[in-house]
């Protein structure tokens, strides 16, 4: 039986920021923000679009071709930071699609998920003999969430704004989802997080006028320290199991889906797999979109036909707090 992914989406609003833009707003030179944070432009929705509408846009698509009502299940994928706080974007996004039949949830693991999402619509799929057609969809607007005026957020200032969607489904004719590998490492649950606004610390007149709803790294210099000592190990970890679970090794990727990163993370990561910078989808004129940069790789994948029958592909991708996921993909 062929679980693949049969068709992906992607939606990015028109306001574009640009490397000029960016140094203006932080004063960090727009040779650094092209050349170190890998990053030329990237989106940014205005007030009329939230995390919801992004992704409902990016499926639009699809479901130009698939109809809705046989769209089983919607899993919401995407950012944390939705229209509202407290609130569940998959009953309004199944609604707003007319995807009418399909029962609607969220999966949440930041900027790990969409490999997680891949193996469990393929989970779901191999369990549930009723379900034929799984929709993933993702929005983010993190652009919204980022106080420029803060250093200890500077590793976050490539945040974009955009959305994406795949079709999972038994009997696709392309994307077989193989096999995946996840690894947590939860010592650095308590380094990047918006402060306030939750139940520790619940929204004052002081939050705000502190701007503690903005995302922050309590200490980077530290998490840095212990971090870059387990994140390429980590990345190489998950995408050599996930590939030796298919039967595969590193010399079998085609192409490699990762999550925007800086350059020299990239180049490291590449380095250790013995993979050349024409192998990956690299995101330097879109930004880093949490969890939806490796299915908007995927869609660019196909789009420039970096993927034929047959190849294999590896999304990538880590989240705060810690968690590394990789999925192989079949073309």
């Amino acid at each position: 039986m062929n679980i693949g992914i049969e068709a992906t989406g992607v939606f990015f609003p028109k306001d574009v920021e640009t490397a000029a833009d960016l140094a203006g707003k932080t004063g960090i030179p727009e040779n650094v923000i092209i050349e170190k944070f890998g990053l030329y432009e990237k989106h940014v929705a205005d007030d009329t679009m939230h995390a919801s509408d992004l992704a409902i846009a990016a499926a639009k698509p699809i479901l130009s071709k698939v109809d809705p009502l046989a769209i089983d299940v919607v899993i919401y994928f995407g950012s944390p930071h939705k229209d509202y706080h407290v609130w569940s974007s998959a009953p309004k996004i199944q609604y707003e699609l007319g995807t009418k039949n399909a029962y609607a949830f969220e999966i949440m693991n930041v900027s790990s998920c969409f490999p997680i999402a891949l193996k469990v619509a393929k989970d779901m799929l191999n369990s549930d003999k009723s379900i034929e057609n799984i929709l993933l969809v993702g929005g983010c607007k993190e652009s919204q969430i980022i106080d420029y005026d803060n250093p200890r957020s500077r590793f976050m200032f490539n945040f974009a704004d955009g959305g994406s969607a795949a079709l999972v489904k038994r009997g696709a004719r392309k994307g077989r989802i193989l096999e995946s590998a996840i690894i947590t490492n939860g010592s650095f649950h308590e380094d990047v997080r918006i402060p306030a606004g939750g139940s520790k610390q619940f929204a004052s007149y002081e939050t705000v006028e502190k701007r503690q709803h903005y995302i922050d790294v309590i200490d980077p210099m530290s998490m840095k320290e212990h971090l870059d000592l387990v994140s390429i190990p980590n990345f190489e970890n998950v995408i050599r199991q996930a590939l030796n679970k298919s039967g595969l090794t590193t010399k079998d990727i085609k192409v490699l889906l990762p999550l925007h990163t800086k350059r020299s993370m990239l180049k490291e990561l590449l380095h250790s797999l013995h993979l050349v910078e024409e192998q990956v989808v690299y995101l330097d004129h879109y930004g880093h979109m949490s969890a939806l940069d490796p299915c908007i790789g995927l869609h660019f994948a196909n789009e420039q036909d970096k993927l034929q029958p047959g190849d294999i592909a590896v999304a990538v991708s880590a989240g705060t707090g810690y968690t590394w996921a990789a999925t192989v993909i079949r073309w």
